[in-house]
């Protein structure tokens, strides 16, 4: 049986007649004697047996000029160009003539005709077989009866740029043309009833390549698309063959007599005679019975179906125009074949259930993706009520991207099927489109399936194969149990907290927790030291402590020999050590080894480091029965506090809250704070460290030794050692008033007078020698004061005789006109003007003069600084001595210097005044 009759036969094309416009809908009649006939550019070319070519327009418009004077024999319309080529007779015999007309030119209302020239292979006259042209207009090709094939080369429109030859010679009929273009390269099919050959025309030489001993009758040959490699068709009676320039391609056996080939779109049009029919014409004629019968079949080639088969009454030919097929015949009617749209063809390919063709056919229509997911579901939804649901599956999975997964997931959660639904999610992920849901029901799925192979397959893809969310894999596989695959996929994909997770609170696996830490990157590293570093203490403190050195003094991720050498060392990764304290809560064997190296290795660590150190030393130190081992806990902890970064506040308390005694002295004497220390050894009763302790520190805060006198004084024991060194030393100092020891003592009930006997004469003697030192003074000042006196009389009342002989200020003898002055010095003239600042004072006398004025200013200054007074007479041991020392200023006394009135003329008081002012001068001097 035929191939073609197992092929499914549709009618995908609806048959219409041609009906005329302007004539009320009757049939549309074509020119009566066509010859000849082919479409492109928009309109339908014919030629009849009067020489006249017609042009047919989409809206039937016929418009004719004569372009031969007996008649048309063959056409061929340029689908890229308005170039029309014409083979006809002007003449009787065997004369055809070439013509090329140009469309888009006029000549007098008639297309341009750009060459003419004849058409005869050598010197006999034949007539002429086929035709065909290059779409480029550089080769045209025309085929005899005698078997000869003349090709022109160049510019076919023109004389002048062409040169023609004979191609091919043979004994058989050409019966058919066809050139190719592939590229660069230009081969041109020749087909004969008995031959099919290729020239390789892009070739100089033009080799000639034998295809086939099989040939086709005349029209019986075809191209195909460019999207179906420009094969060459040949229809023979008995297959169709699709022939490559080089070889034979498939072949399709679709027998009958066959009068006409096309290929259009992808679809291959076959005219044959009805096997009814028992007439076969010759092979120039195209003549037929009247009675004969001709069925136009239209094949699909890539999809394996006929589109559409009808009977027809005696075909001229058949053309493809306007988007549809038009049929001529030779009773003048003309039938219009409309293909289908696409959806319509597949709605009918869905009614007979023909999913597979309706794919295949929405392919080579190239329909969108959603019309082939919408194909893909339905075929599945058939596939699926079948009850074939591994089939189904697989359209469903073709939908993905497109079709909503719940619609499939749904379908397949029977338990049964569950082997479909992973292969669909399976498919899902593959595609990166799958959600969390999905992963949790695929994981689901494999452990339901205890397809332990398949979970490592899914898991164990490469990083640019993942096509899932790895925490929730990680999540489903731990609730499911799988503990070692959800580990694995942690680690592999970084999920350091999920690995972390599942080896401490899952497996149990704190050695490995521990040394994963140890490879992360210092960030990392850190974190999870701090979210599991308790953890990790309780159950590997060792580990766990040098995990915590490495990283608190300068981290590098642990790595292979080879790794580590390649490190970048420049960076230096340190973690804040006293943000790990917490760790070692119920650890302090750890945390004392970790807090000593931390103070080792760091020149600054933190300020908690220290203080949580110094504790723990202080708590060994506190609990240590072994005196040795006690006083090298001690020194121990000294050490510690002897560092500069001690925070004073912090270490005294500590210090305190464990009694180390040692340490607080040195933190009271590193404050500086002397009467704490004193005080310290007051509340232990220390006598002896009292009185060292004013010793030691008593010239930096002189109040000790008072505090140290009325501590002792307080005291009801016998401390009359104690209280004589106190007073002795007071005594020495002079730091307390006599009557203030003596009521500081009073308070004593067992310090009797023998106690400051010693101190009370001692005092009074040197009291008694300095009131006779005093009044010594007074004496002498006494004598000094009438003395001057004496002297100011003296100069006031007789002649002043200068007996200078020598200048003062150069010590030459003195020569006149000379300077002189009561003060006893001399100057000559131009000494004094060269060294004086002022005429009327002694150059010599003037220095030691202003310092006595300024002292006198000075004084005068003072008397209203009542607050600096007040100050200095309550910050000082000695009241006496400072209100002393303000009365010899004169603060007290309100002193008035009467200068002299204008004109130098003495006042009435100006005696006295004088004599006060040069007493009080003369003093100042002496003191």
């Amino acid at each position: 049986m035929a191939a073609f009759l197992q092929w499914r036969r549709f009618v995908f094309f609806d048959k219409e007649p041609v009906k005329d416009p302007g004539e009320n809908g009757k049939n549309f009649a074509l020119p009566s004697g066509i010859s000849a006939c082919d479409s492109g550019r928009g309109h339908i070319v014919l030629g009849d047996m009067e020489g006249q070519i017609s042009f047919l327009t989409r809206s039937l418009q016929l418009t004719s000029f004569q372009a031969y004077k007996l008649r048309v024999t063959h056409l061929y319309q340029l689908k890229q160009h308005s170039i029309l080529v014409s083979v006809g007779q002007d003449e009787h015999g065997i004369n055809p003539l070439v013509k090329v007309w140009n469309t888009d030119k006029r000549d007098s209302g008639s297309p341009l005709c750009t060459r003419i020239f004849p058409a005869i292979p050598g010197n006999k006259p034949t007539e002429v077989s086929c035709l065909s042209v290059h779409e480029n207009l550089n080769f045209m090709a025309i085929g005899f009866t005698d078997g000869s094939v003349v090709l022109t080369k160049g510019d076919i429109t023109r004389d002048r740029h062409s040169k023609t030859l004979t191609l091919h010679e043979g004994n058989c009929p050409v019966t058919g043309l066809a050139f190719r273009q592939a590229g660069k390269v230009t081969h041109l099919f020749v087909a004969t009833l008995e031959k099919v050959q290729c020239y390789t025309l892009s070739v100089k030489e033009y080799p000639r390549l034998e295809l086939d001993i099989h040939g086709c009758a005349l029209r019986c040959s075809a191209l195909t698309d460019p999207s179906q490699d420009s094969q060459f068709i040949v229809a023979g009676d008995d297959c169709v063959y699709l022939y490559q320039p080089d070889e034979r391609g498939p072949c399709f056996a679709f027998d009958g007599h066959k009068i006409l080939a096309h290929w259009h779109r992808g679809y291959l049009l076959l005219l044959t005679r009805d096997t009814k029919s028992p007439n076969k014409p010759d092979f120039g004629s195209r003549e037929t019975s009247p009675t004969e019968k001709q069925i136009l079949t239209i094949y699909d080639l890539d999809n394996k179906f006929i589109a559409y088969s009808a009977a027809f009454d005696d075909i001229i030919d058949v053309l493809a125009e306007w988007g549809s097929f038009y049929i001529l015949t030779r009773d003048g009617n003309m039938f219009m074949l409309q293909e289908k749209d696409t959806q319509t063809k597949l709605e009918m390919l869905f009614k007979k259930n023909l999913f597979v063709m309706a794919i295949n056919l929405a392919k080579s229509q190239h329909l969108d993706n959603d019309g082939l997911s919408e194909i893909f579901r339905q075929y599945g939804d058939h596939l699926y009520i079948k009850g074939d649901h591994d089939g189904a599956i697989q359209q469903y999975i073709r939908t993905i991207g497109k079709l909503e997964p719940s619609y499939v997931i749904r379908k397949f959660l029977d338990a049964q099927r569950i082997h479909n639904l992973t292969a669909y999610l399976q498919a899902l992920h593959r595609q990166c489109l799958a959600n969390a849901d999905h992963t949790t029901l695929l994981l689901n799925c494999y452990t339901k399936l205890k397809d332990s192979s398949k979970l490592e397959e899914f898991i164990k893809s490469s990083e640019s194969e993942v096509h899932f969310d790895v925490e929730i894999a990680i999540k489903v596989l731990r609730q499911a149990g799988y503990h070692s695959h959800a580990v694995f996929l942690a680690e592999k994909h970084l999920h350091h907290e999920w690995y972390l997770k599942i080896q401490l609170e899952d497996l149990k696996n704190y050695q490995e927790a521990l040394r994963y830490i140890g490879r992360l990157p210092f960030e990392q590293a850190e974190t999870n030291m701090k979210r599991y570093g308790k953890t990790l203490m309780h159950h590997v403190p060792e580990s766990t402590t040098v995990l915590l050195k490495r990283l608190c003094t300068d981290y590098q991720p642990s790595r292979d020999s080879t790794d580590r050498d390649s490190l970048d060392r420049t960076s230096l990764n340190k973690a804040n050590s006293e943000e790990f304290i917490p760790i070692f809560a119920n650890n302090p064997r750890e945390l004392r080894a970790f807090l000593e190296h931390m103070i080792e290795e760091e020149q600054s660590p933190p300020q908690g480091v220290y203080d949580t150190l110094l504790e723990l030393r202080l708590q060994d130190w506190a609990h240590e029965k072994d005196p040795e081992r006690k006083k090298g806990l001690q020194e121990a902890a000294l050490l510690l506090l002897r560092r500069e970064n001690t925070v004073f506040d912090k270490a005294l308390v500590l210090c305190q809250m464990h009694n180390f005694k040692e340490g607080v002295l040195y933190l009271y004497e590193k404050g500086k704070l002397y009467q704490q220390i004193m005080h310290y050894h007051m509340q232990n009763e220390e006598y002896s460290k009292v009185v060292e302790a004013c010793k030691t520190y008593g010239d930096k805060e002189v109040c000790l030794w008072e505090q140290a006198l009325g501590y002792f004084a307080r005291k009801e024991e016998d401390c009359k050692a104690y209280i004589s060194e106190v007073l002795q030393h007071i005594d020495q100092n002079n730091l307390m008033p006599p009557l203030l020891v003596v009521q500081t003592l009073a308070h004593n009930s067992t310090a009797t007078l023998s106690v400051i006997k010693d101190y009370l004469i001692n005092k009074l003697q040197r009291e008694s020698q300095q009131i006779e030192e005093d009044e010594r003074k007074i004496r002498q000042y006494r004598d000094e004061t009438a003395h001057l006196r004496s002297e100011i009389q003296e100069l006031r009342t007789s002649a002043k005789i200068f007996q200078k002989t020598k200048c003062s200020m150069c010590n030459s003898p003195l020569e006149l006109p000379s300077v002189h002055f009561l003060c006893g010095h001399s100057f000559h003239q131009h000494c004094f003007e060269s060294y004086a600042e002022s005429e009327a004072e002694c150059p010599t006398c003037t220095p030691e003069n202003r310092k006595v004025m300024d002292m006198l200013r000075a004084q005068d200054q003072k008397r209203d600084l009542h607050d600096h007074f007040n100050r200095q007479l309550r910050s000082s041991n000695d009241g006496f001595s400072v209100v002393a020392d303000y009365f010899g200023r004169g603060v007290f006394n309100k002193l008035t210097l009467i200068t002299d009135p204008p004109g130098g003329k003495a006042g009435p008081g100006s005696l006295e005044a004088d004599l006060q002012r040069d007493l009080l001068i003369h003093t100042k001097r002496n003191v």
